[in-house]
C-alpha cells in the first residue's frame, strides 16, 4: 500500500470538494443573469445539491467501514466532472438543478471518503487533527480555484471555458485511486443497523452532529451569498467580488497550514471555543462594513476563524470513535449537510426580504452556538467510552 499515493488521492479529492463547495456561490452572479432567476430561486440551488449529499453521505458510512474507500475515490470525481460538464452547457434553470444534484452526490461522496482515509492513516488525536487541518488546506486550494480564476480570466475566457478545466482537474483524483491499493476496510462484517443507531443516540455523537449543523450551515451560507452581499450592498463588480471571495477562501487555506503544524501541541477543544468567538465577530464586523476595504478585512479574518472549526471536530470524532469511522463520520457529516440544506434556504428567503446582510447575520447565531455546543462536548468526553465504539 503506498501511503504516499494514498494521500495525494486524498488530497485531490479534497481538492475537487473545494471546487464543489465554492462552485455554485462564485457563479451566481454571473449564471443568474444569464438564466434569469432571482434570489428566491438561487436559494432552492443549495436544498438540492446538499440533500443529494445528504443521501450520499448517509448510505455511505457504513459501506465504507465494510468495502472500502476505493469505490468512492474512483467514481464521485466522475459525478463532478459530469456536473462540471452539465453547468457549463446549460441554458435553462431544470439543467442547472439537475447539474447541482449530481454536484452535490459527487461532492458528498469526496467529503465523506478523504475525511474517513486520513483519519483512519493517523491514530493519536493531535496527530488525526493536524492531518484533517492539513487535508482542509486542500479544500482551500479547490475553493479557490474557480473565484481566483472567475476575477482573472472570466472576461478572457468565459465562465464556460473555466468549467471545462475544473472538469479536467477533477478527474485525476479518479485516476490515482483507481491504479493504487486502498487500505482494508475495518468492519468486514458489516455494521448493522441497530448499530449505527445506538452510534446516533449516543450524547457525544449528538452533540458533535449538532455543532456541525451549524458549522456546515455557515459555510454555505457564507460561501454562497458573501459574493452576492459584495455586489448588492457595497456595489463591488464581479470580478471585485470574485477577488475578495478568494481572499476568504485563501486566508482559510493559509490558515489550515498553519494549523496542520500548530495542531500537534495545542488543544483542539480550545480552538474551536476561539474560532466560533472569532467567526461571530467577524460576520458583525462584515455586515455593518460601509466600504470594501473593511469588508474584505472582514472576509480575511472570517476565513482565519472558521477554518479549523470542521476538521479539529472531525479530528476529535475520529479519535474517540476510530474502530467506526465511516459510520460516524457518515452520521456526522449527514447531519452537518441538513445545515448546509437549511440555512442557506433561510439566508436566502431573509435576504429576499430583509436583504443580503440580514441572511449573512446568520452565520453570527451559529457560531454562538457551535461555542456552546463545544463546552458541552468537553464535559462529554470526560466520561467513559460507550460499548458500541469497542
Amino acid at each position: 500500500m503506498a501511503a504516499g499515493w494514498l494521500s495525494g488521492a486524498a488530497y485531490g479529492g479534497m481538492f475537487v470538494f473545494g471546487i464543489v463547495m465554492a462552485v455554485l456561490g462564485a457563479i451566481l452572479p454571473v449564471i443568474s443573469e444569464r438564466l434569469h432567476f432571482d434570489l428566491s430561486l438561487a436559494g432552492e440551488l443549495f436544498p438540492a445539491m446538499n440533500g443529494a449529499m445528504l443521501i450520499t453521505t448517509l448510505a455511505l458510512g457504513p459501506a465504507l467501514d465494510r468495502y472500502g474507500m476505493k469505490p468512492a475515490f474512483v467514481a464521485a470525481p466522475l459525478f463532478v466532472a459530469a456536473a462540471l460538464a452539465l453547468m457549463a452547457a446549460t441554458a435553462g434553470y431544470g439543467g442547472l438543478m439537475l447539474a447541482v444534484t449530481l454536484l452535490g452526490a459527487g461532492g458528498g461522496a469526496l467529503n465523506q471518503a478523504t475525511n474517513t482515509l486520513v483519519a483512519n492513516l493517523h491514530e493519536d488525536e493531535r496527530e488525526k487533527n493536524a492531518a484533517l487541518n492539513l487535508l482542509g488546506v486542500f479544500f482551500g486550494f479547490g475553493a479557490l480555484f474557480i473565484p481566483f480564476t472567475i476575477g482573472s480570466l472570466l472576461q478572457l475566457f468565459g465562465l464556460s471555458a473555466i468549467l471545462y478545466v475544473g472538469l479536467f482537474l477533477s478527474l485525476i483524483p479518479a485516476g490515482i485511486s483507481a491504479v493504487h491499493r486502498f487500505p482494508e476496510p475495518r468492519q468486514k462484517q458489516g455494521v448493522p443497523p441497530r448499530q449505527v443507531i445506538a452510534f446516533a443516540r449516543q450524547p457525544l455523537v449528538i452533540a458533535f452532529c449538532c455543532l456541525l449543523f451549524f458549522e456546515s450551515g455557515n459555510e454555505f451560507v457564507l460561501g454562497g451569498y458573501l459574493s452576492v452581499f459584495l455586489s448588492r450592498n457595497l456595489g463591488a463588480d464581479v470580478q471585485t467580488a470574485s477577488y475578495l471571495l478568494a481572499a476568504y477562501w485563501g486566508a482559510l487555506m493559509l490558515w489550515r497550514v498553519v494549523l496542520s503544524r500548530a495542531m500537534l501541541k495545542i488543544s483542539g477543544e480550545r480552538l474551536i471555543l476561539v474560532s466560533a468567538l472569532g467567526v461571530a465577530g467577524s460576520v458583525v464586523l462584515l455586515v455593518f462594513a460601509s466600504s470594501l476595504p473593511v469588508a474584505g478585512a472582514a472576509m480575511v479574518l472570517l476565513g482565519i476563524s472558521i477554518s479549523a472549526i470542521f476538521p479539529t471536530t472531525l479530528g476529535l470524532a475520529g479519535a474517540r470513535y476510530a474502530s467506526h469511522a465511516g459510520t460516524v463520520f457518515g452520521l456526522l457529516i449527514g447531519i452537518a449537510l441538513l445545515g448546509g440544506m437549511t440555512m442557506p434556504w433561510i439566508a436566502g428567503r431573509l435576504s429576499e426580504r430583509a436583504g443580503v446582510g440580514a441572511g449573512l447575520s446568520i452565520a453570527a447565531f451559529s457560531a454562538i452556538a457551535i461555542f456552546f455546543l463545544q463546552l458541552v462536548i468537553g464535559k462529554l468526553t470526560k466520561r467513559p467510552t460507550p460499548a458500541t465504539e469497542s
